[in-house]
Parts: structure tokens; sequence; C-alpha cells
């Protein structure tokens, strides 16, 4: 009986530290993923798994209102910074190399004739490599004020094919859901911008995933301070003819960023106030 009670005991305790390995070993590969999270989404992200999660900002906190996209990613955002540059044509307006961060694309303003783009990428999504710096900065920051959650660059930079690819999978949605032809459009690009009018197509648009609805916030009353990225003003949808998108940021620089963020202006305002300053 003793010798039946021994054995057992022995194979409980394999039974325990078998447990405690898997365990410990679950908690590395969680860390380990965590870490590739980080920064900017890996190239290699499968378009076809997309998680739509609603939500808007208010004084107390988040509330479901709108849809974000939250793209899952395989690999991480690792790797050495990379610069490539890209033409964008079919387009209408110029604009000038010093008001490069004030340059106005919505509805109303195509991007300027054979605008050219330089790109930094770290893993994936791709920016104007002049914003590359103060967006990094940014996101690190977020992540030393919120408790180490990781906020992402979802979607950066993007080529008139893929404006075009996003533009018309968002009108095909909505006549799927029972729109007219003329109002599913109507629908589809107050959540994503004609092709050569979107400000991704300039590199100085991101999309910004955060872990918790706390990022969003941060992001929302720190993000003009911390790196020269203002919260696009999406509220003013009479203004900006665009639905409110509280994951979306627009490079302007510091000082247009820290007088917009003041005074509660869109770009478009901002830009007509100091066009009637002159």
């Amino acid at each position: 009986m003793n010798h039946m009670n021994m054995k057992h005991r022995r194979r409980k305790r394999r039974r325990n530290q078998s447990f405690l390995f898997t365990g410990i070993l679950l908690l590395v590969v969680v860390s380990a993923s965590a870490n590739l999270w980080y920064g900017f989404g890996n190239a290699a992200k499968k378009d076809s798994v997309i998680e739509e999660m609603p939500f808007t900002i208010t004084q107390d906190g988040m509330q479901a209102k709108e849809e974000i996209k939250k793209t899952v990613l395989e690999t991480s955002y690792g790797g050495k910074q990379q610069v490539a540059e890209e033409n964008h044509g079919n387009t209408q307006n110029a604009g000038t190399d010093e008001a490069w961060n004030l340059m106005l694309v919505n509805r109303d303003n195509a991007i300027p004739d054979n605008y050219k783009v330089n790109l930094a990428s770290k893993g994936g999504e791709r920016v104007n490599h002049r914003i590359y710096e103060p967006l990094m900065e940014m996101l690190n920051a977020a992540r030393e004020e919120n408790w180490g959650e990781l906020p992402m660059v979802v979607s950066g930079y993007r080529t008139q094919e893929k404006q075009q690819s996003l533009y018309d999978e968002k009108i095909a949605k909505f006549k799927k859901e029972g729109y007219s032809d003329s109002e599913a459009v109507r629908q589809a690009e107050q959540w994503v911008a004609v092709p050569g009018h979107s400000e991704h197509q300039l590199g100085f648009a991101v999309d910004i995933n955060g872990a918790t609805y706390d990022v969003y916030l941060w992001l929302q009353e720190n993000s003009y301070k911390y790196t020269a990225l203002s919260s696009d003003t999406r509220q003013k949808t009479d203004i900006t003819g665009t639905a409110e998108e509280v994951w979306h940021y627009r490079y302007v620089g510091v000082e247009a960023a820290t007088e917009m963020y003041e005074n509660g202006l869109c770009l478009e305002e901002y830009l007509e106030k100091k066009q009637s300053e002159n």
C-alpha cells in the first residue's frame, strides 16, 4: 500500500511539474507575441482577417458608435528602416515644398500632379519619411503612458491601386446592404476617400489601432504635444465630408497641431484662418 501511495505521489509531482512548465512556456510565448504587435504592422498581414470594433470618444470614455478596422498581423515590425520613392499621377493641384506638411487633400482637392513621396518602413506599413521619427516618438510615448499597451499602425501610405480597391469594396458593401448605386457611393465616400483624394496617398496619414480605448483617449489629448501629429477632426463632417474617425491621424507639424488642438480646428478651418490673416 505504501509503495502504491509513493508511486501515486511521484506521478502527481510529475503532473504538477508538467503543468508548471506548460504555464511558464505559455507565458513566454504570450509575452513574445505581444512584443511583435508594437509599432508598424507587417506587410504580410492578411487583409481577409478583419474585425470591426465600433466606438467613438466622449468625455467619459469610449462608447459604441461607428467602425474601426483591426488587421491581424502575422509577424513583427522589426527590421531596418528602408526608404523608397514612389510617383503619384492622376492628380490636379500643386503644392509648395515649404508648406508640405499643410498640403490639403480632401474631396475637393486632389493630390498634386506628379507628386513624389519618399517612404520609410519598419516591418510593413509605410509612411512619408519626413514623419517617421515623430510618429515613432508618439507611439513610444503612448505606450509608456498607457501601462505598456501597444498602439499599432494598421494603415499608412496607400497606392492609387490600394485606395481604389478599398473604395470599390466599401461601395460594394453598401450595395449589398440594400443601398441604391448613388446612395452606396455617398455612404462609402464618408469612410473611404475617392482615389487620388486620400491623405494616406500623401504618406502623411496613419490609422492607429489601440489595445484599449484608453489609448485613443490619450492620443486625442496628447498627440499634438509629443510628435506634431494632430488627431483628424472628423466630427466636422459638414466641412471634411468624411465620418468621424478617432483612429485617423494626419501629420501637420507642431505649430499647426497645437493651434488646431487649442482652437478645435480641422485642417480646412486652420488653412482658411491663416489665409485670412495674411
